[in-house]
């Protein structure tokens, strides 16, 4: 029996990867941290904020790092601004916590350091998830929450336009 090699089915060369190539940077990345969560007010004026940084190359930022604080509630603002303009199946939230909110509890509920960090580490994949997704990446909310120190809630909703 003959060996016939056929070029339609022969596998692919690969080209072995060199130490540079291992540890040069990444040819497209986004990296979004949430950290230093900060609670500010006193008894039912008090909320905590999140630091939201962001870094990229991907030419669909005009921003390369950004900045911003954000409260819970901005996350929710992002999350349904997506589910409404977009085409994406929008990852949920970390939860409410509405047994912490009740009052006469003897801790401090939503304001335990246990609660606020568990509720950062929630907030983080929520932000890469949405963030990381192709579609999202050209929402003008997108753009504006990780971007934007102040947030406009009457922008007109659309896509970012690369020019």
């Amino acid at each position: 029996m003959t060996d016939v090699t056929n070029d339609s089915t022969r596998r692919l060369v690969s080209k072995k990867q060199t130490l540079d190539d291992a540890y040069a940077a990444p040819a497209n990345f986004l990296e979004i941290d949430v950290v230093n969560p900060i609670t500010h007010g006193v008894g039912n004026k008090r909320y905590t904020d999140y630091e939201v940084r962001m870094r990229t190359n991907l030419p669909v930022f005009k921003v390369k790092e950004s900045s911003v604080r954000r409260r819970y509630s901005d996350f929710e603002w992002l999350r349904n601004e997506l589910e409404r303009d977009s085409k994406i199946v929008v990852p949920p939230l970390p939860g409410k916590a509405l047994k912490l909110q009740l009052p006469f509890r003897g801790d401090d509920g939503i304001y335990e350091e246990e609660f606020i960090e568990d509720r950062r580490k929630g907030l983080e994949v929520f932000v890469n998830k949405v963030a990381g997704h192709p579609l999202a990446q050209n929402e003008k909310c997108l753009h504006m929450f990780i971007q934007e120190p102040v947030i406009d809630k009457n922008y007109v909703p659309g896509k970012i336009r690369n020019t």
